[in-house]
């Protein structure tokens, strides 16, 4: 099928893409996750416009901390030495999004406004507490990941609205990793888990975990991460989180006829496991 018409207009800065958005207008980035929209007519904007080329949403700084650019490519991210050294598994989850072409051409601001639940990113996002900086016609704003994300495909941004700009504090001092149950067809998360782990010698001092894939957003998991604070991260701490994981996202759960809700339940304990042994190497 075949996209309805629509007028293009590429953008050289943010204040000409806001001006030119419009009541019923698209940014359009990578375009991996809004095109296909379009092709089913399940997006039908009336004006696209193009961000790709704005030099001010490009790039990775790495100043006590990361902020990333919203147009900056998965693949940009995935190879940056300044994101492994502070947030590896960002690097890891944007290494994972989709196959090599999809990499290279889409966008850490374009997947996140998608929201697509089975993505990689956001869990890491969540799970590390990221700041999304967003900009509109009345001025600019954040938000903290886990209040970004609200629902199935539904995010904070507002109509008219751009992301500008992904922060994260600075991980390098904690242990973390992201791990996935891949769909064997699409690569999509079935299950997605993120930790990110403080350590005080063999006592885990600080532990933050999110899960996606298996729910309708990113989640975190406060019951999971009480579990293992104070703890050696042992076999009786790693199973109480995988116990308390199921509580904390039982009620943003979904599954379908392949994998339903009690499987990828099951599945978030057992690769919240993989993924803490993961993170410590």
């Amino acid at each position: 099928m075949w996209p309805q018409q629509f007028d293009y207009q590429r953008a050289d800065s943010i204040e000409g893409a806001l001006a030119a958005i419009g009541e019923d207008g698209k940014f359009l980035a990578g375009g991996h996750s809004l095109l296909p929209a379009m092709k089913l007519r399940l997006s039908t904007p009336e004006q696209l416009v193009d961000i790709g080329h704005i030099p001010e949403l490009q790039g990775i700084s790495a100043s006590g901390g990361l902020t990333i650019g919203a147009a900056t490519t998965h693949d940009a991210i995935a190879s940056s030495a300044d994101v492994q050294s502070v947030c590896a598994a960002l690097a890891s989850a944007c290494g994972q999004v989709g196959d090599q072409a999809v990499r290279n051409f889409g966008t850490l601001g374009g997947n996140i406004a998608h929201a697509d639940p089975a993505s990689d990113p956001p869990t890491v996002l969540v799970a590390c507490g990221a700041t999304i900086h967003i900009q509109g016609a009345d001025g600019s704003r954040s938000v903290g990941a886990e209040d970004f994300f609200l629902d199935l495909f539904e995010t904070d941004l507002q109509d008219g609205e751009l992301i500008t700009s992904i922060s994260l504090p600075d991980c390098s001092d904690c242990q973390c990793a992201y791990v996935k149950l891949p769909h064997p067809a699409s690569r999509y998360a079935i299950v997605g888990v993120a930790v990110c782990l403080k350590m005080d010698g063999e006592t885990c001092a600080q532990a933050d975990v999110a899960v996606g894939g298996a729910t309708v957003k990113a989640v975190k998991c406060a019951g999971a991460e009480a579990a293992l604070v104070g703890s050696s991260l042992d076999d009786a701490a790693m199973s109480a989180a995988a116990a308390a994981l199921s509580d904390d996202i039982g009620e943003w759960l979904a599954g379908d006829v392949a994998y339903p809700e009690a499987y990828r339940s099951a599945m978030a304990g057992v690769f919240l496991k993989r993924a803490i042994n993961a993170a410590r190497g």
